[in-house]
């Protein structure tokens, strides 16, 4: 393992905020995890995937644990159609890799920023597609029980950007995650947006979806974000009859499943619709600003700060509510 002291985050988030953490420890495939705990026991812990929903309003006192980026022979293995990979891997690596090895079904989540660790914690999706839907178990390791534990799909409780591990952030260390796929290539073309993208194989289907997100979404190396910073809210269906007769342009809504229980069921709204209509998309407050082609992500302008972008997040918060009523959650992760 390797250990940094006072070490600047900047190049660990997306955002590209600069601030410092106290301690860092990065993993590599072939650590003794147990070893590392003995290492960090009794400090504060915070367990970073790539800082692509993270915000850091200040300096961080404690230790962040952080996987390698490995994307070497040691990262990656294969056993019929299941695919087993390290946490720390880029997640969008991993699905080029599943394409170059004949396995298809994650070409939907092309692009998206972050690590297979961070996949199934956030439950990441996009385009009709969740990383639910594919992972098969997730191994981690309990820093508070001092522990690995396997988790199955259904013990992951997922949900919509959500999971089990999300409500107990710094005690899980997601070290593998298995992913069962598809040999036989069938396009998932049930999002709207994807009508008329050509998709003859998995590979052009994921590269046009690659081009299709980033026509939305600011380039890393010009402006920092965190890509969608806010969860489409999920409503009842009287809020949402009454929006959609009192807003008739607003996007059709459709039934969804709020929670592990199939049977409860809510309305998700776009959550771009409502800010841009509260008057948001394109506007800055500071140097952190609402990005101009796509009202959902909160992007860095010119080296501003987390104050800044939180700060920008609470006032389309409060806009979107006094004007339609809604509560937005962030997606992102305010520390």
């Amino acid at each position: 393992m390797k250990v940094f002291e006072n070490i600047s985050l900047k190049e660990y988030n997306t955002f590209g905020i600069d601030v410092k953490a106290r301690r860092m420890v990065m993993v590599e495939p072939k650590d003794s995890v147990e070893c590392i705990v003995d290492s960090i026991r009794g400090q504060e812990v915070l367990v970073l995937g790539a800082g692509s929903n993270m915000v850091f309003t200040k300096d961080y006192g404690g230790t962040i644990i952080i996987l390698s980026r490995d994307s070497s022979k040691h990262a990656v293995r294969q056993l019929g159609n299941f695919v087993n990979a390290w946490g720390g891997m880029v997640m969008d690596d991993l699905i080029q890799w599943s394409l170059d090895n004949g396995l298809s079904g994650l070409e939907n989540l092309s692009a998206i920023p972050g690590t297979v660790g961070a996949s199934a914690v956030q439950n990441v999706g996009a385009y009709g597609a969740e990383a639910k839907d594919f992972i098969d178990s997730v191994e981690a390791y309990d820093l508070q029980e001092r522990c690995r534990c396997t988790f199955t799909n259904t013990n992951c409780q997922f949900a919509y950007r959500d999971s089990f591990f999300k409500h107990y952030p710094g005690r899980y260390l997601i070290l593998r995650v298995v992913y069962r796929l598809n040999k036989e290539y069938t396009p998932n073309l049930s999002y709207k947006a994807l009508e008329g993208l050509p998709h003859d194989t998995a590979q052009q289907l994921r590269d046009a979806i690659t081009e299709l997100r980033w026509s939305k979404l600011p380039r890393p190396e010009e402006n920092g974000s965190a890509g969608s910073f806010f969860k489409n809210p999920v409503v009842d269906e009287e809020t949402y009859l009454h929006l959609k007769a009192e807003y008739p342009n607003m996007p059709d809504a459709h039934p969804v499943s709020i929670s592990n229980i199939q049977s409860l069921i809510g309305y998700k709204l776009s959550a771009g619709w409502l800010i841009d209509k509260a008057g948001w998309k394109g506007c800055t407050q500071g140097r952190a600003g609402v990005w101009p082609k796509n009202a959902l992500v909160l992007y860095n302008t010119d080296g501003c700060s987390g104050e800044e972008v939180q700060s920008l997040a609470i006032a389309i918060q409060q806009d979107v509510k006094q004007k339609f009523g809604v509560s937005l959650d962030p997606e992102a992760i305010i520390i």
